[in-house]
């Protein structure tokens, strides 16, 4: 029997969750599974119904205000005014494909490569992370000559036969393909190395020497650079270096996934990678450029691209379309103008010193780490052992709902609350969500 998706099956509705529905909600989970596919998977054990959001808050059918603390794609907050703006009105003008000339798409291109390092010149456009990642792994293979691909033991890259063949975090029910190797995730909470970035590149050395024993070349590593999956692992700042000097001298090359690190959301640098004093080969963005319209991004050097698109016409259909391209430059505006890159940094340091304080009072509290507005929030048994205690952090996200807070878990134990709001979460917000962190673990612990 397949094991479980750690990203799509650890805070999952069950069928024998549904006796315990209000009525209505019991209606809409029988009609979805009448209507919709059955891989489809639903939050919490009582899902939850939603109708509105602005900003950092969604409110349910009831008119219950939640405070959203987990949804990335909403990037700088639901239902933007700036965004609806340059979407309307893009719509009452043109949408259409990128084979005609237009001004939105060229725009935009020029912003957005002026963040990236120099050396990474030229941009493509999807609709879609997953699109973007499958680009990439054939650009890899292009440049390289090789067809391997290394990533984390939970890392989730796309949906798409390249991609899923490539996303651990899918479940043994999704096999890897027979090229893609896994390291072990540099997190600094538990591997007990002198140096987290010598030991993680010795990994990435081992599993490259694994391929060429097995026949496979060696064609490049992608990563998200705060290995979200593997349970938020953002420190020590610069532990990359050593693995894509790695990666380089073995032919390859380093594709930065930076779907959910990448503008803004860590504070230190508007990409995530930069935070490691990196420059990747490839970088990878997805629907949070967007605001949640659907848009993706290749951008790369040039010389990477060439050994692919010299020879390959790409084309997809809409990405990187009018509307979309409206959308995405809305957002890096807003990014600019309300200087969001510093306020993650600010809000994103008081809210983990707030968390923080939460180790002084549950010793279930193992570790509280991230960077930004990207934190996770660690629960074991004992601090001694670090045994996860995924049963707790299960319960917890369900106790947190209570309180009327949305969040998720992540990591290869399902232990860590991955708190990764919206950039409009504001510092009033903390009170909420660290409250509710504190009435819910005392409910949850009592006796213990």
């Amino acid at each position: 029997m397949a094991t479980r998706s750690t990203i799509m099956d650890t805070n999952s509705f069950r069928a024998e969750d549904a006796a315990a529905l209000d009525a209505d909600v019991r209606a809409l989970t029988d009609k979805r599974s009448k209507v919709l596919g059955e891989s489809y998977r639903l939050f919490y054990r009582k899902p939850v119904h939603l109708v509105r959001g602005k900003g950092q808050y969604l409110w349910d059918a009831a008119g219950d205000k939640y405070l959203d603390v987990y949804n990335n794609v909403a990037s700088i907050g639901h239902c933007h005014p700036a965004v609806i703006e340059a979407v309307h009105q893009q719509m009452m003008q043109l949408n259409t494909h990128t084979r005609y000339l237009h001004e939105g798409i060229l725009d935009y291109s020029e912003a957005l490569l002026a963040t990236l390092p120099s050396a990474i010149d030229r941009a493509m456009y999807m609709c879609t992370g997953s699109e973007a990642n499958d680009l990439a792994i054939r650009v890899a293979r292009a440049y390289s000559g090789g067809t391997g691909i290394i990533v984390s033991q939970e890392a989730y890259h796309g949906t798409s036969d390249l991609t899923s063949g490539a996303s651990p975090a899918l479940g043994s029910g999704q096999p890897l393909a027979a090229t893609t190797r896994l390291v072990p995730p540099p997190d600094a909470y538990r591997v007990n190395a002198p140096d987290l970035g010598n030991w993680f590149a010795d990994q990435i050395q081992q599993q490259i020497d694994d391929m060429a024993a097995h026949g496979i070349k060696f064609a490049g590593f992608l990563a998200d650079s705060i290995f979200s999956s593997d349970g938020v692992l953002p420190n020590p700042p610069g532990f990359l270096q050593q693995a894509v000097e790695v990666v380089h001298r073995n032919g390859g090359i380093f594709i930065a996934d930076e779907v959910q690190p990448g503008f803004a959301r860590t504070g230190d640098t508007f990409w995530g990678f930069a935070r490691h004093g990196v420059i990747p080969d490839i970088v990878t963005t997805g629907k949070p450029m967007g605001n949640g319209i659907p848009v993706s991004g290749l951008l790369a050097k040039s010389d990477v691209l060439a050994a692919f698109s010299d020879d390959i016409p790409y084309f997809n259909t809409f990405g990187g379309n009018p509307v979309a391209m409206a959308a995405a430059q809305a957002v890096l505006t807003v990014i600019k103008e309300e200087n969001l890159q510093e306020h993650s940094r600010v809000v994103g340091a008081q809210l983990l010193a707030e968390l923080r304080t939460l180790m002084d009072k549950y010793a279930c509290v193992g570790d509280v780490r991230g960077a930004g507005l990207f934190i996770g929030f660690e629960l074991v048994t004992d601090r001694e052992s670090k045994t996860p205690d995924k049963t707790l952090a299960l319960n917890l996200i369900e106790k947190l709902r209570e309180n009327r807070v949305l969040t998720s878990v992540a990591g290869p134990y399902g232990n860590v609350l991955k708190l990764r709001p919206p950039m409009a979460f504001q510092v009033q917000d903390i009170d909420w969500l660290v409250g509710a962190l504190d009435r819910s673990l005392a409910a949850l612990t009592q006796g213990r």
